[in-house]
C-alpha cells in the first residue's frame, strides 16, 4: 500500500511538473511570431483561449469561484462558450468552413478539429482531470512545433500526430468514459444534485456545461412546483423503471446501480429520482455527454447535458474521427474497453440499465451541410457499422440485456414558447394517463391484430403511403399473440401496441410530408419497401437528389446500405396528439411522445434486440412470439449480421391516415382506423380527445 501511496505521489508531481511546462510554453506561444502567417493568427488566438483555461483551472482549484454571484456566474459561462455561439461563429476557427477559408483546405479542417478538441478542457478543468488538460496543452504544442520550421509540414505530419494522440490517449479517454457509466466513484455530476441548494441557482454553473434560457427557467419553474408536485414526476420516472424489471421478470434485487440521463435544471426532480432509487437498492451513476473525439457519438449526446451551444457546431464536428478511423485505431479501442470491463467486471455485473430524462421544445434544427467539414469515406463508414455492432456485442457480454432494464420520460422546455407552463402541465397529466383503460383497449387492438396475416397502411389527402406490413403466424391463439400491449412503464407515456414484422410480404412506400428524426428535419421523407429491407429514399431538404439520399442514409440508416423494418406499432395517445394539435408543437415533439401519436415503423433492431429469448407476456397472460425477424434470427449463426445498433422510429400522424386494415387469411378485413381516427369498436374512447378539443375530421 505505501508503494502505491509513492508510485501515486511521483505520477502527481510528474503530472504537475508536465502542466507547469506546458502552460509556460503556452504563454510564450500569445506572443511569438515564429509562425509564417496566416497560421500565427489561429496559434496565437488558440494559446490565448487556453490562457483563459489556465485561469479557469486555477479559480476551481483554489475555490474563489464559490464566492462567485450569479451574474460573475453568467459572465464567466458566456466567455467560456463564446466563440462558438451563433452569433460569432461566422468567425470562429472552431467553424471549418471559416478555417478553410482562412488557413486554407490541406490544414483548415484539421487545425478546426485541433481547437474543437482543445475546448474539451472546459469541462476537465470543472471536474480538476489535470491529466486530460495536459496530455491537450502538449497535443497543441507539439503541432506548434511543427508549423514553426522552415517549410510548413504536411498535411500527413498533423494527421500523424492525432492519429497517435487519440490512439495513445484511448486508454485515458475511452476508460474514464466507461468506468463513470458503471462505478458510482464517480459522482461529480451527483455531488452537485445532492449537496447544493437548488433553490440558489449558481448551481447550473458548476457542470461547466453552456447554460442558456432554457436550463434556468427550468430550474425556476421547478422550484415554484410543490415537493408532492415533484415526487409525483420522479415517482412516475423511478416507478415505469421498477416496473420494467417486474414485467419482463428480471431480478431487480441483484443490481447496485442506475445510469441517470437528465437535462440541467431538471435537479429538484432528478434529486427525488435518486433517493426513491436508493430505497430500491439503487446508487446513481452519472456521466456527462463526451466531449473528447474519442468518446462523442455521432449523431446525439448522450448522458447528462446543459444547452447545446451551436447546433451547426456540432453537426460540423460530427465527423472528425475521419481523421483518425481505421481498422487499427478500432481494434486498439475495443481492446482498452474489453480491460476495463474486465477489470470492473462486477460493477459492469451489478449495472441495471439507465433512466433516461429527455427534454423536447427546442426550435426544430435544419443543418447546413458543409463541404468543408470532414465526411467519412465508405470504408470508414463500413468501419464504424462494424464499430458500433461491436460495442453492442462487447456491452451485452458484460451487462446482459436479459439482465437489464431501462426507462424514459420527457418534459418540455421553456423555448418551446408562451405556453410552456401549460404544456408542463399537460404532459405531466400525459405521463400520468390512466394505464388501465389504455391497457384495455389496446388489448382489443391486439384482438383484432392477431386475426391477421398482414396489416394494411394508406394515407390521405397528399400522403403517399400505401403499405403492407407482414404479421408472424401464431400457433396458438389462445396462449400467443403478435403485438405487445405498451403502457406507462420503461417508455413513458401510453400507449402504443407493437410487434416485429415478418420481412418476407412486408411491400410497399411509407411516406410522411414533414417529420424529426434523431433530430433533425425531414421533408416530403419516401421509403421504400421490398421484404421488409429499405429498398429506396428520398426527401426534399436540399436541391439535389444525392444531397438528399446522403442526408438520409448518414442520419437514419448510419451508413448501412440498407435496414430492416424492425418494428410496426399502432400510437394509441390521442391526448397527447390533441396536445400537440392545441399549441402546434407536433416539429417540437421527441420521438418518445410522437411515436404514440400514429402508426410508426422503425428501421433497424427490434425492440427486443439481445433480448430476443427472454420470454415476454402481455398482461392477459399471452406470450409475445413476434420478437425476432428473420434478420434478427441470424444472431444464432452469427450476431454481426443480426444486429445494427440503430432503431429509428418513422411516425405517420392521424391526419394523414386514409386507413389502417388487418388483412386476414379468410379475406376478411377488419379495419382500425379510417380518416384519421378509431373506427374499431371498442376503440372510440380514443376519439373522445379529438371531440372535447373540436378537432374534427380533415
Amino acid at each position: 500500500m505505501e508503494n502505491n501511496m509513492e508510485r501515486d505521489n511521483l505520477n502527481e508531481m510528474n503530472l504537475q511538473e508536465r502542466y507547469s511546462l506546458a502552460s509556460g510554453r503556452i504563454h510564450e506561444i500569445c506572443s511569438e511570431e515564429t509562425v509564417p502567417a496566416p497560421f500565427s493568427d489561429f496559434f496565437q488566438k488558440t494559446a490565448r483561449f487556453l490562457v483563459q483555461m489556465e485561469d479557469l483551472k486555477n479559480c476551481l482549484d483554489s475555490g474563489a469561484v464559490q464566492d462567485y454571484t450569479l451574474r460573475q456566474w453568467e459572465q464567466l459561462n458566456n466567455a467560456l462558450y463564446y466563440d462558438i455561439l451563433p452569433e460569432q461563429y461566422g468567425m470562429s476557427y472552431a467553424n471549418p468552413a471559416y478555417a478553410v477559408e482562412t488557413l486554407g483546405e490541406t490544414y483548415g479542417r484539421i487545425l478546426s478539429f485541433l481547437y474543437t478538441e482543445l475546448r474539451g478542457i472546459i469541462v476537465y478543468a470543472f471536474e480538476q482531470r489535470t491529466e486530460e488538460i495536459v496530455v491537450l496543452l502538449e497535443l497543441f504544442i507539439e503541432i506548434y512545433n511543427c508549423f514553426e520550421q522552415k517549410e510548413l509540414p504536411a498535411y500527413k505530419d498533423i494527421q500523424q500526430i492525432v492519429y497517435w494522440f487519440v490512439s495513445d490517449y484511448s486508454e485515458l479517454f475511452a476508460a474514464h468514459r466507461t468506468r463513470s457509466a458503471i462505478d458510482p466513484g464517480f459522482d461529480f455530476a451527483t455531488r452537485i444534485i445532492m449537496d447544493s441548494d437548488l433553490s440558489d441557482l449558481r448551481y447550473l454553473y458548476r457542470y461547466g456545461e453552456y447554460v442558456s434560457e432554457n436550463e434556468r427557467k427550468t430550474a425556476e419553474y421547478l422550484n415554484r412546483l410543490s415537493e408532492q408536485e415533484i415526487e409525483a414526476m420522479a415517482s412516475t420516472f423511478t416507478e415505469g423503471y421498477r416496473i420494467g424489471f417486474v414485467v419482463t421478470g428480471k431480478d431487480l434485487s441483484v443490481k447496485k446501480t442506475v445510469n441517470i440521463h437528465y437535462h440541467l435544471g431538471f435537479e429538484r426532480m432528478i434529486r427525488a429520482a435518486i433517493r426513491n432509487f436508493e430505497k430500491m437498492g439503487l446508487k446513481p451513476v452519472i456521466y456527462r455527454a463526451a466531449v473528447s473525439t474519442v468518446n462523442k457519438s455521432r449523431n446525439r449526446r448522450i448522458g447528462y447535458t446543459g444547452a447545446a451551444a451551436n447546433l451547426q457546431y456540432d453537426y460540423d464536428h460530427r465527423a472528425d474521427n475521419a481523421i483518425y478511423l481505421d481498422k487499427r485505431f478500432l481494434e486498439r479501442k475495443l481492446g482498452v474497453l474489453r480491460n476495463v470491463y474486465e477489470a470492473n467486471r462486477e460493477l459492469a455485473r451489478e449495472h441495471a440499465g439507465p433512466a433516461v430524462l429527455e427534454v423536447f421544445g427546442e426550435t426544430p434544427f435544419v443543418p447546413e451541410a458543409k463541404s468543408e467539414a470532414y465526411q467519412l469515406s465508405e470504408k470508414q463508414q463500413r468501419l464504424m457499422t462494424w464499430m458500433q455492432n461491436e460495442l453492442a456485442q462487447l456491452s451485452n457480454q458484460y451487462i446482459p440485456e436479459t439482465e437489464r432494464s431501462f426507462t424514459i420520460i420527457a418534459f418540455p422546455l421553456p423555448e418551446i414558447g408562451p405556453n410552456y407552463e401549460e404544456i408542463f402541465r399537460e404532459t405531466v397529466r400525459i405521463n400520468m394517463l390512466d394505464y388501465k383503460l389504455y391497457q384495455r383497449i389496446q388489448q382489443t387492438l391486439i384482438d383484432a391484430l392477431d386475426q391477421g396475416e398482414a396489416v394494411h397502411i394508406k394515407g390521405r389527402d397528399g400522403n403517399r403511403t400505401d403499405l403492407m406490413v407482414a404479421l408472424m403466424t401464431l400457433s396458438d391463439p389462445k396462449k400467443e399473440t403478435l403485438f405487445e400491449n405498451c403502457v406507462a412503464d420503461v417508455n413513458i407515456p401510453v400507449g402504443e401496441v407493437f410487434t416485429s414484422p415478418r420481412l418476407a410480404g412486408t411491400n410497399g412506400v411509407l411516406h410522411v410530408k414533414q417529420v424529426y428524426l434523431n433530430e433533425l428535419k425531414y421533408l416530403d421523407l419516401e421509403v421504400k419497401f421490398k421484404d421488409g429491407m429499405v429498398k429506396d429514399y428520398s426527401c426534399a431538404n436540399f436541391a439535389s437528389p444525392e444531397e438528399n439520399r446522403n442526408y438520409f442514409k448518414e442520419n437514419v440508416l448510419f451508413h448501412h446500405e440498407t435496414l430492416p423494418m424492425g418494428e410496426f406499432a399502432i400510437g394509441t395517445n390521442t391526448t397527447a396528439y390533441v396536445m400537440a394539435e392545441k399549441y402546434q408543437i407536433a416539429d417540437k415533439l421527441p420521438i418518445l411522445i410522437a411515436e404514440k401519436m400514429g402508426p410508426h415503423f422503425a428501421l433497424g433492431d427490434t425492440c427486443y434486440s439481445w433480448d430476443e429469448d427472454t420470454p415476454t407476456y402481455n398482461p392477459d397472460g399471452k406470450q409475445i412470439i413476434a420478437r425476432d425477424n428473420e434478420v434478427s434470427l441470424l444472431r444464432k449463426e452469427d450476431p454481426s449480421k443480426a444486429y445494427f445498433g440503430c432503431h429509428t422510429d418513422i411516425t405517420i400522424p392521424y391526419e394523414e391516415i386514409g386507413h389502417i386494415e388487418v388483412v386476414c387469411a379468410d379475406g376478411r378485413r377488419i379495419t382500425l382506423l379510417r380518416d384519421g381516427r378509431f373506427v374499431l369498436p371498442g376503440t372510440e374512447a380514443l376519439n373522445e380527445p379529438f371531440e372535447e378539443t373540436g378537432l374534427c375530421r380533415k
